[in-house]
């Protein structure tokens, strides 16, 4: 590819439209992101169809500050997994533009966007990721672990049963009648709590890397049910450090079995601090170096989709390999290797 090679990035996999413009592989010139947390927080979860029109009213505006006048040599999009109606519009979308722009389309994987994520660092890509390595992606919609051996090559270890890490922060934040979305608002109260006032369980589930958070979630109703004059801190700082142990030792457990030194941790819940703090603290102890995705790309966004793009592009090109636009939306999309 060429030194200057563009790509426009587009995601609309749940609740934020975003547009991104990534120059070289390296350089950011633009990530806008349309959030979508006002239609949503009087239902204290996202409402599809709420998302879907959302999207088709805000993404053309979205792509247009991204372009700023850019040329153009590709337009992505994140082809699954995701809710159908956002996938439609991104894909309509990406398709219009590139058939406009005379340009090649590529679908990519949201959740290896997550992961790629982890290379950008103030703004520009890093390449910071280190081969091979223990992945966590932990969002609202979905838990994994992947062992990754570099890109594009994934064996994923296991998902979550049931609810997703973020979203059984946003259950309990409104079973506490805590403001959407659920995650910060129970950190922030965290942080006024004791973290072992109540022994919530950890579900480690031995024998399997699978996740399964129904259970801590339905602890903390029960706990609401049988007790009065609740302290909700110390419910939060309890859940949350119920939900860190476990991600973290499951984690580490992994990195201990495939005997790699690095972990990437992209997602959503990425951004919060304890997990931060806590992986970090655990894996030095073992000699495990991590890579946190910056805060700022851990939420959906797009320049981690231009990123994948970019990086499925080069590899089909160094490799040899046909290269496959997979332009089909999956809202049930699995992570495979190229």
């Amino acid at each position: 590819m060429k030194q200057d090679f563009t790509i426009l990035g587009i995601e609309s996999t749940c609740d934020e439209t975003s547009a991104a413009l990534l120059k070289g592989g390296k350089v950011l010139l633009s990530n806008v992101i349309y959030s979508q947390i006002e239609e949503h927080k009087k239902y204290h979860g996202v409402v599809p169809e709420l998302a879907s029109r959302a999207h088709a009213a805000k993404i053309a505006t979205v792509i247009g500050e991204a372009l700023q006048n850019e040329p153009i040599d590709c337009v992505a999009f994140a082809s699954g997994p995701g809710l159908p109606g956002g996938l439609m519009v991104g894909r309509v979308a990406a398709e219009t533009l590139a058939t406009y722009k005379q340009v090649p389309l590529i679908g990519v994987n949201h959740l290896e966007g997550h992961l790629f994520a982890c290379d950008y660092e103030n703004g520009e890509v890093q390449n910071r990721l280190h081969f091979p390595l223990i992945a966590l992606v932990v969002s609202g919609g979905h838990t994994e672990l992947w062992y990754v051996k570099g890109y594009g090559q994934y064996k994923v270890l296991g998902k979550t049963r049931d609810d997703a890490a973020g979203e059984a922060f946003d259950k309990v934040a409104k079973l506490l009648g805590l403001a959407y979305p659920g995650g910060p608002q129970v950190s922030k109260q965290a942080l006024l709590g004791k973290r072992d006032a109540i022994a919530f369980p950890r579900p480690l589930l031995p024998g399997t890397w699978e996740f399964s958070f129904s259970g801590i979630k339905t602890a903390v109703s029960y706990y609401l049910r049988d007790h009065q004059n609740v302290n909700i801190p110390d419910v939060c700082a309890s859940f949350e450090q119920a939900m860190v142990d476990t991600l973290v030792t499951k984690t580490l457990l992994a990195a201990k079995k495939y005997k790699v030194s690095y972990i990437a941790v992209g997602g959503g819940v990425a951004a919060n601090s304890l997990l931060r703090q806590t992986m970090q603290e655990r894996a030095e102890k073992q000699g495990k170096e991590v890579f946190f995705v910056d805060r700022k790309f851990s939420s959906d966004n797009a320049a981690m989709i231009a990123l994948a793009a970019y990086k499925k592009l080069e590899y089909a090109q160094r490799t040899g390999q046909p290269f496959k636009a997979n332009i089909d939306i999956d809202p049930n999309m699995k992570v495979r290797s190229w």
